[in-house]
């Protein structure tokens, strides 16, 4: 049983809240939900819509085709209702609030409304929301009844959220940023939990101001976190530039969106993989790596403080704006390793210096500085192998899907039942040895841009080029549905 359920309106209607209090309580009693979330940039108007998707058994992703459209306004059903299932029904009447749509949900899926009750509790106006849940629920005569009580415990996270508590059991004691969708929620998350946890979160002027501010951090012995989009992080890179030199431990998290420039500023896209490979002038390791559901974002979130203090580099978490603000079901506890802090007080040069921290243009030093730095790539190489570098699912087959990030959820809820392995890559750099997993396979590359950047790395690194009748691209700035991802992945089945 899956159930895809669309909740659509107007900016500042509450239907990210309306269908965030469904997930919740689908969540507390034991089901599966995947909810994803696209919205206009503005604060008022437009059209906003959330896609929430639950079942009795684990669902990473949402389908193209839906149950049933909760429309806020008459613009949501004008939009969505050649999505409709030929079974589906529209939720909706005019002036409706969006807990009046809360209580009808709950009683059409025969959940008890006390849950609902509790969950109002955490929100502001709690006897306005009451009196509409109630009426709303009173209202509604329709009752499915598709919800089975599940005794597993799980908890609702989205990959914001994930970041944050990784950062958070890694002993994170900074975090600097400027506010760029989709990244800033990470800012907020972590906000809330400066006293309780002892951090200290500070939003700063501007992208050049937040990776400063964190160098000068770092260099103090601080475990130190930034975070920005694409367009933040291109003003960070002549400083990123700096955290190399000067080996400088800092993890950076990346939520990427659509580019160049503004692109499509509220939506998703894995484009910035190759800026986070190269960015930077001069020659210095860094790590990048690539987390594809909240629970991944905690573990490599662990991982990159620890890489980052042990080798004194920058570590960069590469998401994106699906996986940032899309809320997923969890049922296991991520792995979180301890990292010491090895920054000790010297002198930080921006120069080649010699052992005193002194500039030096010396011929010899630089040469002996410059190995010393390339060096760290075989020592992080080595080390990254006692980490899971990347995942497989599905069936051994001779088809092979080749992915990384957020498309995770929808290629593995695709392959379910078709003749294909699933190779999920965690470490992009360093990239993991898997040359030999994809020799004499019929290799499909999926991925959320326009021109297979993953497709480049893999040739790069093993020689072994995708052919382009292979790679499902998709750059329209909406993630894959896993149905119709699925047809694209059968046509290309050997």
């Amino acid at each position: 049983m899956k159930v895809n359920i669309l909740f659509g309106g107007k900016a500042g209607q509450g239907t990210n809240i309306l269908s965030n209090i469904l997930g919740q309580a689908l969540t507390k009693i034991g089901h599966y939900v995947f909810m994803s979330r696209e919205y206009q940039s503005m604060i008022r108007g437009g059209h906003n819509f959330n896609i929430l998707t639950f079942s009795n058994s684990p669902v990473y992703s949402n389908d193209s085709q839906l149950d049933l459209i909760v429309a806020l306004d008459q613009n949501t059903v004008d939009v969505h209702k050649g999505e409709l299932k030929k079974t589906g029904e529209i939720i909706q009447k005019e002036g409706g609030e969006n807990m009046y749509f809360a209580g009808r949900m709950f009683k059409i899926l025969c959940i008890d409304f006390k849950i609902l009750e509790n969950e109002l509790k955490n929100l502001e106006r709690f006897e306005e929301n009451m009196i509409e849940a109630k009426k709303g629920y009173e209202e509604e005569k329709k009752e499915v009844c598709k919800v089975v009580l599940n005794k597993e415990k799980l908890i609702f996270m989205n990959g914001n959220q994930g970041v944050s508590e990784g950062a958070i059991k890694s002993g994170l004691d900074l975090y600097y940023a400027y506010p760029m969708t989709p990244a800033t929620n990470v800012m907020t998350e972590l906000a809330k939990k400066q006293i309780e946890k002892n951090i200290l979160v500070l939003e700063l002027e501007n992208e050049i101001a937040v990776i400063n501010a964190a160098i000068g951090s770092a260099m103090t012995g601080a475990k130190t976190m930034i975070g920005t989009s694409g367009g933040g992080f291109d003003l960070m890179t002549e400083s990123f530039s700096l955290v190399g030199m000067a080996e400088i431990p800092l993890v950076v998290y990346l939520a990427s969106r659509p580019g160049p420039s503004t692109g499509a500023a509220t939506y998703t896209a894995q484009g910035d993989l190759e800026m986070m490979r190269f960015a930077g002038h001069g020659e210095f390791p860094r790590m990048i790596l690539a987390p594809g559901d909240p629970k991944e974002a905690q573990e490599l979130t662990s991982q990159s403080f620890y890489f980052s203090q042990k080798f004194g580099i920058p570590a960069v978490i590469l998401s994106d704006k699906h996986l940032a603000e899309s809320s997923y079901t969890l049922n296991t506890n991520p792995k979180i390793i301890s990292s010491e802090k090895t920054t000790s007080l010297k002198r930080y040069q921006s120069h080649e210096a010699d052992e005193f921290g002194s500039t030096s243009d010396d011929a010899e030093l630089i040469v002996r500085n410059v190995k010393k730095r390339i060096a760290k790539e075989k020592e992080i190489e080595k080390e990254a192998k006692k980490f899971e570098e990347f995942n497989i699912y599905g069936k051994k087959s001779k088809n092979i899907i080749v992915s990384w990030g957020s498309t995770k959820g929808a290629i593995i809820d695709a392959i379910k039942d078709l003749d294909v392995e699933f190779l999920q890559i965690l470490y992009l750099e360093p990239f993991p040895k898997i040359k030999e997993k994809l020799e004499g396979k019929n290799i499909i590359l999926i991925e959320n841009n326009a021109t297979g950047q993953l497709g480049k790395v893999i040739a790069e690194k093993t020689g072994i080029f995708i052919e382009d009748k292979n790679k499902i691209l998709k750059y329209d700035g909406r993630p894959f549905f896993s149905d119709k991802l699925k047809e694209e992945i059968k046509r290309r089945l050997k």
